[in-house]
């Protein structure tokens, strides 16, 4: 019962929404437009024009947050609906309803549908107000989900839970696999004794001789989306679920499928990049997005170093010069939030150095074939 916010700024391991698990072992619900479940429910396509619905969901949103989630504050309205309609980076869905007898929103699903890679997956997951668990809610939404991906000619369903959270208990109960298991650690600005970010900076400087760094707020600038698209496509080796294809990205898919939050400035965002002087390659990014909402809150975007450019410690550089970017951009942020996959040795020790801490709970992506969801 969780909705991971990435900003929609950058691409790499995106959560694919919040999610009980799958449901084996009944009938689908049929994918007709409107369905009546067991005590007058009724599961219902979502008009991307129905401010009210969208309200509705948000609300049901806030109630599993609150109840779920123990740390990070949730999205603020802007974001959410930016979200509901486009994903984090324009991949196309459906959002589906499921509300009582009296009209009452309960639940609701946002299924991601992508068109570029992983075209045989679906993500996504049912969200249920607390006071309609239990019921029979959950289990219905995702055999309708299971039906609606089927129908879109997906084959594999991927869902993301809290660990050791009802939806993780769910999960397993309903057979699906684990996937992969993801870590959260925070960094409390406050906490780093002064001095320490300008020293690590120092000395990264000195091993990354021959590079410069760049930075901007807001959308990725349209030169950089050549090189942008490059940096992305470095992050495909990092570790990433048994199933899931790489996505290619060039200067076009940059430019149209990112900064979507900035530009309406549901989010604000900060990128620091380090270009190689010789040639003006770039070879190293960091991004970070702040809600407005809540502005003591960083969420940590993509970090990535391209492979030739890797041992000179440019992942700290961007890093730290991201970090007094921020001193003087965002004066109220007192915390950057980021996950990291267990496996992510490198990025894990880049970050320890900067006074990152685990914080449970974490998060686990979970996925089962759409055929065992009816």
């Amino acid at each position: 019962m969780y909705l991971r916010r990435t900003g929609g700024a950058i691409p790499g391991r995106r959560p694919p929404g919040p999610g009980h698990g799958v449901a084996a072992g009944e009938k689908p619900v049929a994918s007709n437009p409107a369905v009546r479940l067991a005590g007058m429910m009724r599961i219902q396509q979502w008009d991307l024009a129905d401010e009210k619905t969208a309200q509705a969901c948000y609300d049901v949103m806030l109630a599993a947050h609150e109840a779920d989630e123990p740390v990070a504050p949730p999205m603020s309205f802007a974001v959410f609906g930016l979200y509901l309609r486009q994903d984090w980076d324009k991949i196309p869905g459906e959002v589906w309803t499921a509300a009582d007898d009296d009209g009452t929103v309960v639940g609701y699903y946002r299924m991601s549908l992508p068109d570029l890679e992983n075209r045989d997956k679906a993500w996504g997951g049912p969200v249920v107000h607390p006071a309609a668990r239990r019921r029979g809610t959950g289990r219905e939404l995702l055999r309708h989900e299971g039906a609606r991906a089927e129908a879109n000619g997906r084959s594999l369903f991927t869902s993301q839970v809290i660990t050791g959270s009802p939806g993780d208990a769910f999960a397993q109960a309903v057979g699906a696999r684990l996937d992969m298991d993801e870590i959260r650690r925070m960094q409390y600005l406050r906490d780093i004794a002064p001095g320490t970010v300008a020293a690590l900076r120092a000395a990264a400087e000195r091993a990354a001789a021959g590079y410069s760094l760049v930075s901007w707020t807001g959308a990725i600038p349209d030169e950089y989306c050549g090189p942008m698209a490059e940096v992305f496509n470095a992050f495909n080796d990092a570790p990433h679920g048994a199933h899931e294809e790489a996505e290619i990205w060039d200067a076009d898919r940059v430019r149209e499928r990112t900064g979507i939050f900035q530009r309406t400035g549901a989010n604000r965002g900060y990128g620091v990049a380090a270009v190689r002087d010789a040639d003006g390659v770039m070879a190293a990014f960091t991004g970070v997005a702040v809600d407005p909402e809540f502005p003591e809150w960083g969420f940590q975007q993509l970090t990535a170093v391209t492979r030739p450019h890797r041992g000179h410690r440019l992942g700290l550089l961007v890093k730290t010069a991201m970090l007094e970017l921020l001193a003087s951009a965002e004066p109220k942020l007192e915390q950057i939030v980021t996950g990291n996959a267990a496996a992510n040795d490198h990025m894990i020790a880049v970050n320890e150095q900067l006074g990152y801490r685990v914080v449970e709970p974490s998060w686990r992506f979970y996925e089962m074939p759409v055929a065992d969801m009816r």
